[in-house]
């Protein structure tokens, strides 16, 4: 075994990836705080071929010095949009045929394990301290938790968004192979 060359891994080009078809999927990051995991969030949405990422009240959004650093370009490619507000954030999802699921440990959460959604699906990631908004929970429908087995019962948000978004992924890719 070897560790392939950067010219060997496939790499699409920009216009590639801005051709490839996307999956139904869309990271909602609302009100996060570090631009470095709203960075981060986009070099994953690349990776997995999401359909974009929304920005929702006070997250940074592009250009931004601090996006750029850990986005690695991805924030180039990568559809997004910012909303000022998580309302109209999740009317314009909904308005598409979106089902909206928050990350967050709540009574009734679905565990991450065991979610199986629709055909769209946007997931919201929230605050790095409070988490998502209980408004936008109300007005999701419904939660994913990430089962957590230490003592924190805590993630960073970037680290919770590979999490779910690549389950997410995995799951449609199992389903495409049977």
């Amino acid at each position: 075994m070897r560790k392939l060359k950067t010219t060997e891994l496939g790499r699409l080009s920009v216009e590639e990836f801005r051709e490839k078809e996307k999956l139904p999927i869309i990271a909602v990051l609302e009100n996060v705080r570090s631009a470095y995991n709203v960075g981060s969030f986009f070099r994953t949405a690349d990776a997995f071929l999401l359909e974009a990422i929304y920005l929702v009240g006070y997250t940074a959004f592009p250009p931004h010095k601090e996006i750029r650093k850990t986005a690695l370009g991805a924030e180039d490619t990568v559809t997004w949009k910012h909303f000022k507000t998580p309302a109209e954030a999740l009317a314009d999802l909904k308005s598409m045929g979106y089902e909206v699921y928050a990350i967050e440990q709540a009574s009734g959460s679905n565990q991450l394990q065991h979610f199986s959604g629709g055909e769209k699906v946007a997931v919201v990631f929230g605050n790095e301290v409070t988490g998502v908004e209980q408004s936008t929970i109300e007005a999701c429908n419904g939660c994913i938790e990430i089962p957590q087995l230490g003592m924190k019962h805590s993630l960073n948000v970037a680290t919770a968004g590979g999490i779910v978004l690549w389950e997410l992924v995995r799951n449609r890719l199992l389903a495409d192979l049977s």
